[in-house]
């Protein structure tokens, strides 16, 4: 039995290609919103963080009903980090729109997200996005599309996918180009044409596959899934299992279940075959689950989660102005909170270590660590992190393995030597270069993912903002020898007060500040960056010696140089290893792990001796 009257599809893309703005026009279109209600751009990018950056996070559910259909709408993140996002949701849905930017074309993350879709045989329709930008090249990027395809090993049915053309932000789609432009009905009538109605049976025993976990104050977590077989019912009693853990079979009651219907889940009493559902009142649900009516069920085979690949250290913040800025400062309120943050994020791993002030927090690379970090920042809690590090591993053979990345720039011809010689340093590889988009080249490097690790800020620096980089992880490889992170030193503070003019003006000629006059110091914290590769320490808190010839005032004459303030993102690249992050709701402070400059130097000495 097919079910009409449901189509579950998932956007896709590589970040930036335009997939939320695309949900966004079609909720529009379908009704959603009222004519006079006042709708923020991008309303699926829910989280502040996402709505700054510009970039999906997590994956969202939303629906829409066309001509009677109901199409529920999975938007998935674009960006490499969020990849675990992806993977999980394909399992959800029956197609997929692919969104390729109309400039860009194909690129890393379109490979990555289309292969995902393949693997899983689900119909694709190809949305050749942003036709209306003045370099656009449709014809060229469909070209682009179809042999990234047969690169694939699309089979015929998927190499025959429908390409649509289309403007998010204009509004506006059509099967050819030079059709009118009008709205996005060729968009809507080609998911009902391409993308398969969900088969099965109400009759048939219950099987739902939990993909998405979401997790609320008040009713705790909340399972969203796809349903395979059967019908569920609220109250129904079921089985919890798990296709990686058999001896998983808990008992389990549905106290609540919901639909999406535009931006709202609505309270419904039952659901069948073929719906996207929200599930609440199962405690321990996890991605990967199956809630099933019979004992011996089958559970739904799941893709494992991709491992994290990158570490930090989080601990209590133990600088001399710790406590002053946050509202949770314990070791009890930043384990519970990261504790928390594994409700949602399944590519999170968080281990306690030996020290009860700290804890090892992995991810799936910097940006996805970076969020966290920020959003525990907003929620008011105070804490220091460590240096990202790889995780690494051991072959069957006891070799040193390390994850790798494949890496995509595109570059102005004259900054490609530059880029070059800086990823050869970082033990990257160069696979091959070629004529990019627009007069740019384009270079491939296979590199170590630790290399990447304080690179993004260099790379602008020597693009002068003109590059672009994309990266995507390659698996385990042999370890590639030692980098050297960092090749200039830090400017130290020696004692703890407030920056003076006078203090400031002598340090700005050993090097960049971060910092200007009137901002509190302590002894330890780094305060800018030397020219040279030592570290060198300064008393910024200096004031000069008065006499009857030389006055205060005479001051105002210092010109002092306008400080180099850094984003989180900025700081973490940064830190060496010998450093920490102080992360407070007010402030980021760079300071040394060991403050005291007696104790620091004797620890130089012994590394330097062993």
């Amino acid at each position: 039995m097919r079910r009409e009257d449901i189509r579950n599809v998932a956007i896709i893309a590589h970040v930036d290609h335009g997939k939320t703005t695309l949900v966004d026009c079609m909720l529009r279109q379908s009704g959603v919103f009222r004519e006079n209600q006042e709708v923020v751009e991008r309303v699926m990018d829910s989280n502040a963080i996402e709505r700054e950056r510009g970039i999906t996070i997590l994956s969202k559910n939303t629906a829409v009903v066309y001509k009677g259909t109901r199409i529920n709408i999975v938007d998935t993140p674009g960006h490499a980090d969020f990849g675990g996002e992806v993977e999980r949701v394909l399992k959800m849905v029956d197609g997929v729109v692919l969104v390729v930017d109309a400039f860009e074309g194909a690129m890393p993350q379109t490979r990555f997200v289309l292969k995902k879709a393949l693997e899983l045989d689900l119909s694709v329709i190809v949305c050749v996005n942003k036709i209306d930008r003045p370099e656009a090249r449709p014809a060229e990027v469909v070209d682009e599309v179809l042999e990234l395809l047969m690169d694939l090993d699309a089979n015929e049915k998927q190499l025959d996918c429908p390409f649509i053309f289309a403007s998010a932000k204009g509004g506006f789609a059509v099967r050819n180009l030079g059709d009118p432009e009008e709205n996005m009905v060729p968009l809507f009538e080609t998911i009902l044409e391409s993308v398969p109605a969900p088969e099965g049976e109400p009759s048939d025993p219950l099987r739902v596959l939990i993909s998405t976990i979401d997790y609320n104050e008040y009713v705790g977590r909340i399972g969203i899934g796809k349903i395979d077989d059967g019908r569920i019912s609220v109250n129904q009693d079921c089985f919890l299992m798990n296709a990686h853990d058999l001896s998983k079979k808990d008992k389990i009651r549905i106290s609540r279940l919901y639909i999406f219907d535009g931006l709202q889940r609505i309270d419904v009493k039952e659901a069948s075959f073929g719906d996207i559902v929200a599930i609440s009142g199962v405690e321990n649900v996890q991605i990967g689950d199956t809630i099933c009516t019979a004992e011996n069920a089958e559970p739904i085979p799941f893709q494992k989660i991709s491992e994290p690949t990158i570490s930090m250290e989080f601990m209590v913040n133990d600088s001399p102005f710790a406590g002053q800025e946050g509202k949770y400062v314990t070791s009890r309120h930043i384990r519970d909170r990261l504790f928390r943050e594994l409700n949602t994020d399944v590519s999170l791993r968080v281990e306690e270590t030996e020290d009860t002030d700290c804890f090892k927090v992995s991810g799936r690379g910097e940006l996805h660590l970076s969020v966290l970090i920020e959003n525990m920042r907003r929620e008011g809690y105070e804490f220091a992190v460590s240096k990202a590090e790889v995780i690494t591993k051991r072959n069957e053979r006891g070799q040193l393995m390390e994850p790798m990345e494949q890496v995509y720039i595109d570059v102005p011809e004259e900054f490609s030597g530059a880029v070059i010689q800086k990823l050869a340093q970082r033990k990257g590889e160069l696979l091959g270069m070629g004529a990019g988009q627009g007069g740019y080249m384009r270079l491939e490097f296979q590199i170590p993912s630790r290399g990447l690790i304080g690179y993004r800020g260099e790379f602008l620096t020597d693009t002068k903002g003109n590059g672009v980089m994309n990266t995507i992880f390659d698996g385990y490889d042999l370890w590639r020898g030692d980098i050297a992170y960092r090749h200039l030193g830090s400017i130290i503070s020696f004692e703890t007060g407030e920056s003076i003019t006078y203090g400031l003006f002598n340090a700005q000629e050993r090097g960049t500040l971060f910092i200007g006059p009137n901002e509190k110091v302590y002894a330890g914290m780094v305060i800018g960056q030397t020219g040279r590769s030592e570290d060198v320490e300064v008393n910024v808190c200096k004031t000069k010696k008065l006499t009857n010839t030389r006055s205060s005032g005479s001051d105002d004459a210092l010109r002092l140089v306008t400080p180099r303030t850094m984003s989180l993102e900025q700081c973490m690249d940064f830190i060496d290893t010998d450093e920490l992050l102080e992360v407070t709701p007010k402030n980021l402070r760079i300071r040394k792990k060991i403050l005291d400059p007696v104790m620091r130097k004797r620890a130089q000495f012994a590394k330097g001796k062993s």
